[in-house]
């Protein structure tokens, strides 16, 4: 290694020499130091692995993450804490009711935006596009065993399964339907109540709904109630708490007003599971939970037992 050397002159005159080390030069043929990258702008070298969508889904309520296809057979509910996920009124129907036994009623009553209400007609545009549905409820006559019943289901993709003036009449029609059949009501729920972008007209869907199940009672005809998650307002109000036997899916959110709402207003702390399935039937405002997987046979065993008791009446 070649060596240089530097002067330096000192206070008293004397001319030091101090030897030196000089770095040799860099070859071509020698390795250099990479630049170490800036953090944050350098993108990672490893290729993160997409996952395509529409095959898993992480459950809430104890995040596993599921299978789609398990998920759709176990009808929208968790195999391993027994989650309820939302469902389609369509596909309800058909885990309810025996094979091509359901005639869809009034399936091209479609709503009219009569208030000229900002943006109404836009959004019922757009969940007709994503539901395929006219609107929140479709009714209809089928069998479940071996009874012919008049069945309405809602669905909370339409709208937040919102009441508006054809999902009143449509019930009501349903419910006129089965009375002069003499064949029981089935109401599947889940609703966040009156449709607000219909005002009063909204509203009197409940005193319509309500009259035309007073009617069928007068025919000693049964009516059973089955609400689901999220079912509050004028839904509540009205023909969904008007049930002979009213019945909830386990752990759905059940009322008027929202737990926030009354928290607000009384401004007192809620006790534990309020406003839940479990809640209200311990308290006595249901009659029982129903697993959606077994809603079937239960409603079959409950239709068998109204039937029983009206022969022999």
């Amino acid at each position: 290694m070649d060596t240089t050397s530097f002067t330096k002159k000192t206070i008293g005159g004397v001319t030091q020499v101090e030897p030196a080390l000089t770095p040799p030069p860099i070859s071509s043929t020698q390795t250099a130091f990479t630049k170490k990258p800036k953090l944050g702008t350098g993108k990672s070298r490893t290729k993160k692995r997409d996952i395509p969508e529409g095959l898993w889904t992480k459950c809430p309520s104890c995040e596993t993450m599921i299978f789609d296809k398990e998920l759709d057979g176990n009808l929208q509910v968790c195999p391993k804490c027994q989650h309820h996920f939302p469902i389609a009124s369509r596909e309800r129907i058909h885990s309810l009711v025996e094979t091509c036994t359901f005639e869809e009623m009034d399936a091209e009553m479609i709503s009219v935006d009569v208030l000229k209400f900002a943006s109404y007609k836009s959004k019922l545009e757009r969940d007709r596009k994503a539901t395929m549905l006219r609107d929140a409820v479709v009714t209809g006559i089928g069998k479940i065993g071996k009874h012919q019943v008049g069945l309405g289901v809602m669905d909370f993709r339409f709208m937040g399964g919102s009441m508006g003036s054809v999902v009143g009449e449509k019930l009501t029609r349903l419910i006129e339907r089965a009375t002069e059949g003499h064949w029981p009501v089935i109401i599947v729920s889940t609703s966040g109540g009156a449709r607000m972008q219909e005002g009063c007209l909204s509203l009197m869907q409940m005193a319509k709904t309500s009259a035309a199940l007073a009617y069928h009672a007068q025919g000693r005809l049964p009516y059973i109630s089955y609400l689901t998650n999220n079912s509050y307002g004028g839904v509540m109000a009205s023909y969904a708490a008007l049930g002979d036997l009213i019945l909830g899916e386990p752990g759905a959110m059940i009322g008027f007003a929202g737990p926030r709402v009354i928290k607000d207003t009384t401004h007192a702390d809620l006790p534990p599971g309020f406003q839940t399935a479990e809640f209200l039937l311990e308290h006595g405002f249901i009659d029982a939970i129903v697993p959606r997987n077994e809603a079937k046979e239960r409603l079959v065993s409950y239709l068998d037992y109204f039937a029983s008791g009206k022969k022999t009446s």
